[in-house]
Parts: structure tokens; C-alpha cells; sequence
């Protein structure tokens, strides 16, 4: 069973959020919240198992701006997914994403766009399984600015 979290209390959505991105609760409930708070933006999914256990959950953000190798706009855009690893290989993943596809298509989206780690081989191999089909490679850089 999959649910859409329409609150930062909904069950299990902070322990599986933290176990993609581990980081103060604080801050993981202030996301969460600006997340519920847009739902025409943003939307998150928690799967359940037969015990009603959380077993995994995607999020989603409707972007206008440029998507690497998208072509449209908007494009709903995975910005998360996880399934607990006992959960893992049953289509958990398939049924989240299957969720976000459909929350994209309802708000006129004709792609769904992701991205992964260059060096995250199985965050690759998972996009490719779910039928995403890598578009580019980029490598980002930075250059700090000393005093002006």
C-alpha cells in the first residue's frame, strides 16, 4: 500500500528519509513540512508493507527551470527514493516511482526526469530497471572567491 504524506507526522516518512539522508531532525522536519505545505510543487510517497511498516518512500518536485536532458516543461523531477533493504527487489521502488508518474501526469508533466552519483553504480543500475535512459554526464566544479 502507498500513501501520499500530506503532513510532516505521517508514519515512517522521517526514519526512511533519514536513512537516504541522514541529517538533524530538525532540518528533516522543516523539509518535510515546506514539502506537505505545496502539493502542486512538491509530493512524497511512503510505502507500507502487510504489517503497515514503512518499507519505502519517493519525493518529487515539479520543475520549470532547466532539467538536465529533459525536453519539456515542467518536468516532475525524482529527487528521492528509497526502500528499506529488507524490502528491497519486490517492486517497492517500481510502485513508488509508479506513484510519481502518476502525480505528474495529473499536474500535465510529460516526463519524468532524476539524476545519480556518477560513482552510485547501483542508484544507476536502479534507474535503468525502472526505465529511465541516461541523457548526460556532467561533472560539477567550483571555484571559491578569497576576500574582495
Amino acid at each position: 500500500m502507498i500513501e501520499r504524506c500530506t503532513s510532516g507526522e505521517d508514519a515512517g516518512w522521517l526514519a526512511l528519509r533519514d536513512g537516504l539522508w541522514p541529517q538533524p531532525r530538525d532540518l528533516q522536519l522543516g523539509e518535510m513540512a515546506a514539502i506537505a505545505a505545496e502539493p502542486r510543487r512538491y509530493a512524497a510517497f511512503v510505502a507500507y508493507g502487510h504489517d503497515r511498516e514503512p518499507v519505502g518512500f519517493a519525493e518529487a518536485a515539479l520543475r520549470t527551470d532547466y532539467v538536465n536532458g529533459a525536453q519539456s516543461s515542467p518536468v516532475a523531477f525524482l529527487e528521492g527514493l528509497y526502500v528499506a533493504p529488507r524490502a528491497r527487489r519486490r517492486g517497492v521502488g517500481r510502485a513508488l516511482v509508479g506513484e510519481v508518474c502518476r502525480w505528474a501526469r495529473a499536474l500535465g508533466c510529460r516526463e519524468v526526469a532524476s539524476d545519480a552519483l556518477l560513482g552510485n553504480e547501483a542508484s544507476q543500475a536502479v534507474h535503468r530497471a525502472l526505465g529511465f535512459a541516461e541523457t548526460e554526464r556532467v561533472v560539477f566544479y567550483r571555484m571559491p572567491l578569497g576576500p574582495a
